[in-house]
């Protein structure tokens, strides 16, 4: 037995190290939480075939809503996002191409939906987007989550580095630092979440288009141009 236990701690670290590289390498998809776990919910949410629309007033999310774009814009895309999530990241810039190639024609929501403890600094962003929020800085803080989120995900304690964002935004950082744990953040991250449960949502992104949810499959920017240009011309289509 004692001669073989060196044979069988090399044996696992072996295994550690495959685990690890498989990891490492593995595609990089739709974040979710321990609900999208199986392989006919992946198949589903990768399909692109049409999907009905969803009605859900009694879960409004937030009030107001975070939103660039006019009110009664012909399109609104609403994504439930997580800012520590991979894909949410790279949708970030497509959803900025959008914007900026309709105008006003398009309204985008965003609403927090951070999986933890998967993502282990995604509740802090939010809190911080959302006190950020409070002083009219939510767009600026949302930006800058996204476009650093290489940077302060690897980071033990990301927070410092929110309240640096902050900082650089002009934020009043003593009313910042008290309200990233004030009730009415957490009010607001807790309705967001409560509507993408009651649509469903399972992972990040999450968007939907005129309240019908574009495939993961269409989130590229050339396939989501296209679903905006067909609902422009024909509503409902």
């Amino acid at each position: 037995m004692k001669r073989s236990l060196p044979l069988l701690i090399i044996l696992g670290v072996l295994g550690v190290a495959l685990g690890a590289g498989w990891y490492l390498t593995r595609p990089v998809g739709r974040s979710s939480g321990p609900a999208n776990t199986s392989s006919a919910a992946n198949s589903a949410v990768a399909s692109s075939s049409p999907v009905p629309k969803v009605s859900n007033s009694a879960n409004p999310g937030a009030q107001p809503p975070h939103a660039i774009g006019p009110e009664d814009a012909p399109v609104t895309l609403e994504e439930f996002g997580d800012f520590e999530c991979p894909p949410c990241g790279l949708l970030h810039p497509v959803l900025k191409t959008m914007e900026k190639e309709f105008g006003p024609r398009l309204r985008v929501i965003f609403r927090e939906f951070p999986l933890v403890p998967a993502h282990p600094h995604a509740l802090a962003a939010a809190r911080s987007a959302e006190a950020a929020g409070l002083q009219g800085k939510f767009w600026e803080m949302h930006d800058l989550l996204f476009e650093n989120q290489r940077t302060w995900h690897e980071e033990f304690d990301a927070r410092p580095t929110f309240e640096g964002y902050a900082t650089k935004l002009g934020i009043d950082l003593k009313r910042f630092t008290r309200d990233v744990s004030s009730q009415v953040v957490e009010q607001r991250i807790f309705l967001d979440g409560k509507r993408a449960h009651a649509l469903g949502v399972k992972g990040t992104p999450t968007l939907f288009l005129n309240g019908r949810e574009v495939p993961f499959g269409s989130l590229a920017p050339e396939k989501l141009r296209v679903l905006i240009k067909v609902e422009l011309t024909n509503p409902g289509k």
